[in-house]
């Protein structure tokens, strides 16, 4: 496993952005894709986004595409994800996750893919 430490959240009005990054302790970062996730109060935990390893492949929930970015920077060990356009609906903790297994791309929105969590990031987007 790996220690993830998300930061960057905040609060904000609806149609800012934000930048989450999510810093990786793991030397082997560079072999395993990322995700990120939410959780609102009063519900279960979804998947966000997604990241191959090198960075070529990307997947993104239907509610964030085209609004939301995710990124990776290897020879820094951090996963970003640009937040544009926020909704009140995307009021959340927001946790980055690492999969458990090298080079694996398959079910990457799964939440049983991943075995490290961080601790979370709280995003508040008034109206």
């Amino acid at each position: 496993q790996v220690q993830l430490v998300e930061s960057g959240g905040g609060l904000v009005q609806a149609g800012a952005s934000l930048r989450l990054s999510c810093a990786a302790s793991r030397r082997t970062f560079s072999m395993y894709a990322m995700g990120w996730f939410r959780q609102a109060p009063g519900k279960e935990r979804e998947f966000v986004a997604a990241i191959s390893w090198t960075g070529s492949r990307t997947s993104y929930a239907d509610s964030v595409k085209g609004r939301f970015t995710i990124s990776r920077d290897n020879a820094r060990n951090t996963v970003y994800l640009q937040m544009n356009s926020l909704k009140p609906e995307d009021t959340a903790v927001y946790y980055c996750a690492a999969q458990k297994s090298a080079y694996n791309w398959g079910n990457n929105a799964e939440s049983t893919q991943y075995d490290s969590w961080g601790q979370g990031t709280q995003v508040t987007v008034s109206s």
